[in-house]
C-alpha cells in the first residue's frame, strides 16, 4: 500500500498554505511551539534550509498535495557526532489522523540512511502527551529530564 504522505523541502510558494495552517493550528500549538507566522518569517524558514547544519520538510498529503505538517532537523552535526535536533508539528485539521507517524518515519528514514545520522534527539515538555507518543511510536526513548529546559 502506497503510503498517504510524503516529504519535500519548503518553497517559498508554499507560503500562503503554510501561513494559513499555522493560522488554523494556533491553539493546537499553543504553548508548545511557536513556527514561522508571518511572510519575513516563512521567508527566514525557506532560506535557513540552505544551512548545511538545518533541514526542514513539509509533511504533505498525497492524495491532494495538501500541506499537513513539518519536520526540523536542526544543529545537525556531520562530523563523528552525526546528530540532530528534531522539531515536528501537525495542522489542526490533520491532527490525530496518523499523519505525523508515517510522516515521523519517512523523517527517520531520511535521517538515517540519507544524512547518515548516528542519533536524533527530541526535545519535548513533559505535559504534550500527544508528542510523546508519536515518539514512542517511532522508537524513541526517554534519557533524561531537563526541567529548566526552555524559558
Amino acid at each position: 500500500m502506497l503510503p498517504r504522505v510524503r516529504m519535500r523541502s519548503p518553497r517559498l510558494n508554499d507560503q500562503q498554505a503554510f501561513l494559513e495552517l499555522i493560522r488554523k493550528s494556533r491553539a493546537l500549538h499553543h504553548p508548545w511551539i511557536q513556527p514561522a507566522n508571518t511572510p519575513a518569517a516563512f521567508r527566514k524558514y525557506v532560506l535557513r534550509n540552505e544551512e548545511h547544519s538545518f533541514e526542514a520538510m513539509l509533511l504533505v498529503r498525497r492524495a491532494d498535495q495538501a500541506l499537513m505538517g513539518a519536520f526540523n532537523l536542526s544543529q545537525i552535526f556531520h562530523g563523528p557526532f552525526k546528530n540532530a535536533y528534531l522539531g515536528y508539528w501537525v495542522g489542526q485539521p490533520f491532527a490525530g489522523q496518523g499523519y505525523m507517524a508515517e510522516g515521523m518515519h519517512l523523517l527517520l528514514r531520511h535521517a538515517f540512511r540519507k544524512l547518515k545520522l548516528h542519533r536524533v534527539e527530541a526535545n519535548v515538555q513533559p505535559g504534550n502527551k500527544d508528542s510523546i507518543a508519536l515518539l514512542r511510536g517511532a522508537g524513541f526513548r526517554r534519557e533524561g529530564y531537563s526541567p529548566r529546559y526552555l524559558k
